[in-house]
């Protein structure tokens, strides 16, 4: 029987996390840039989702230099579900306006595999899997063709994006059935503002996804100081409080955590979420990364 699938994973570091779920952001910085990501969703419940991803995108010299390539390595696991997303993206670049447009194509594969364990209960009332025509009962695992198309806006004060995940709509054949992963669409953008004091910027930015049936929507802003420490907040409606902290290092090394607060139901089984991100973005010709950034993306 066909079905749908689960939403894309999570990240409350969506702002570091772009070339995720957006090919268009692929190059567009002008450096090389590479994002490591780990969430451990809803901890204290038992098959709580955990994420893993690796991204690193760079410009190109080919066409003049107004193009990038992006590599997207995505381990998921929740419940009985362990799935990796492998994808590399193109972009080409745009001059639009007072900024630079990036319109971009990502093609690879995804990988589902379940893995259950069953506890029947004795008695007469519990069916167990074998009896079941739609549960599957051993080890499967599926590799599809996957696409995303996205496009990806910046100048040096904010920043827009609209991209869309599983494009082809991958079917997924079990022994038992088919699912099929639907198509994810996701809006998001960001804005720099300079306050009085010159050592300090406010950062919001707001982060919407739907799978057409179900949206969430996410808003945040975040307080920077001397372009080296920020923390904030954001509220991911009817799902979570989030706090979040970072710093940069040295020479563009940026570490952040995050945590959520659950606000659903879920809190009852959990103790929140927690999420750990580092970034670091160079120059190749330079060999180290300006110290001062335009863009919102690089806080």
């Amino acid at each position: 029987m066909p079905g749908l699938s689960q939403q894309d994973p999570l990240s409350s570091h969506y702002m570091f996390n772009t070339l995720t779920y957006n090919p268009g952001y692929s190059g567009i910085s002008g450096m090389i840039c590479a994002t490591a990501l780990n969430r451990q969703q809803w901890v204290g419940f038992e098959g709580a989702p955990t994420t893993t991803v690796f991204n690193i995108s760079a410009p190109l010299p080919i066409f003049k230099g107004n193009s990038g390539a992006g590599l997207l390595i995505e381990s998921d696991n929740i419940g009985f579900d362990n799935d990796i997303n492998l994808s590399g993206a193109y972009s080409h670049h745009f001059d639009v306006g007072q900024g630079k447009l990036g319109i971009g194509l990502s093609l690879g594969m995804l990988n589902k595999k379940l893995e259950p364990s069953w506890e029947i209960p004795s008695g007469d009332i519990h069916t167990p899997a074998s009896g079941d025509p739609l549960i599957p009962e051993n080890k499967e695992s599926y590799v599809a063709f996957d696409a995303g198309l996205g496009m990806y806006y910046k100048t040096e004060k904010y920043y827009a994006a609209a991209s869309v995940t599983h494009l082809n709509q991958p079917e997924i054949k079990y022994t038992k059935g088919i699912t099929y992963v639907s198509r994810h669409y996701y809006l998001t953008a960001g804005y720099n503002l300079q306050l009085r004091n010159p050592s300090l910027e406010l950062i919001p930015s707001v982060f919407a996804f739907s799978d057409g049936k179900v949206m969430q929507f996410t808003v945040t802003s975040l307080l920077r100081y001397n372009k080296k420490l920020w923390g904030g907040v954001s509220y991911r409606a009817g799902d979570a409080l989030i706090g979040m902290i970072g710093l940069e290092l040295y020479n563009g090394l940026k570490l952040g955590y995050a945590y959520d607060f659950t606000l659903s139901d879920m809190s009852k089984s959990s103790s929140g979420s927690h999420e750990f991100m580092v970034n670091y973005c160079f120059d190749l010709n330079l060999g180290k990364s300006p110290m001062k950034y335009k863009s919102i993306r690089f806080l």
